[in-house]
């Protein structure tokens, strides 16, 4: 399955909810960095940043633009509320290996009314 494949299936299961779904996107040993926080190493790090994330916020992925770079997928996305972000996902043998993402923590929390916590995955 080439990278823009397996980002489709994710922003499919991310927007139900499918946090199982989501984890067996990931190599066991895959890296996600969301640049509001540490690197997350491994896939039970990265099923807990969902767990976290699902447990406090309503959120949607609307893409609004993915490129196709071979092992390489750029995803521009938007929210329902306004927020925007980008994220990148190197994919080997069908599985995302890594995974960067940018967009505005102060901003996600303002927008789903939180409190900003003093760490973002606390």
């Amino acid at each position: 399955m080439r990278a823009v494949d397996v980002v489709r299936e994710w922003v499919r299961r991310f927007n139900e909810g499918d946090i199982d779904g989501l984890c067996e996107l990931y190599s066991e040993d895959a890296v996600n960095h969301q640049v509001v926080t540490a690197p997350l190493v491994g896939r039970s790090a990265i099923r807990r940043m969902f767990e976290i994330e699902f447990g406090r916020a309503t959120m949607t992925c609307m893409v609004e633009n993915l490129l196709d770079a071979g092992d390489w997928a750029c995803l521009e996305w938007s929210d329902p509320n306004g927020l925007r972000g980008c994220g990148f996902f190197q994919v080997l043998d069908g599985r995302i290996v890594f995974q960067r993402g940018y967009f505005d923590q102060l901003t996600f929390f303002r927008l789903q009314g939180l409190p900003v916590p003093d760490r973002y995955l606390d």
